[in-house]
């Protein structure tokens, strides 16, 4: 079974791969810089940014998952943001995707947050194929605008 653990400042060793396969899966890269900054972020109790990883039968970290709580016009509450998900591809199909979600969402709701919410690729088949078991498609389309410093 799949236990999920939140993240250690000792753990950056078995959070690297998994953060560079999420990266590649995304077809994305980012500056050594800007990776541990994120960890930085991750691993300060003081920042608001929060990891967790999957860890299967055998002890081997299998997935990650980080998430971020915000305030909302639309509620006296917080929501509560999984901005990153990933499981290894040897995992996948074992359970580890549904218990990182579980453990966000049971996370947020102790805070009291009014719900979690998350994005992913149209054509991430696989993925969706997990979300539309777990969570409600809402049917909003992802607009951004980069805002190059």
């Amino acid at each position: 079974m799949t236990r999920i653990r939140a993240l250690l400042p000792a753990d950056r060793d078995v959070w690297l791969p998994l953060w560079r396969g999420y990266l590649e899966f995304y077809e994305t890269e980012l500056s050594d810089e800007q990776t541990a900054l994120t960890w930085n972020r991750l691993i300060d109790p003081q920042f608001p940014i929060h990891g967790a990883l999957a860890v299967g039968d055998d002890g081997a970290t299998v997935g990650l998952v980080h998430w971020l709580t915000h305030a909302a016009t639309w509620s006296a509450e917080p929501y509560c943001y999984l901005e990153d998900l990933f499981v290894a591809p040897a995992a996948r199909g074992g359970g580890a995707g549904r218990a990182l979600i579980a453990h966000v969402a049971d996370w947020a709701r102790e805070r009291g947050a009014a719900k979690v919410y998350w994005l992913t690729q149209q054509s991430n088949a696989t993925a969706r194929a997990l979300y539309d078991r777990v969570a409600t498609d809402t049917g909003f389309v992802h607009y951004q605008i980069g805002l190059d410093a």
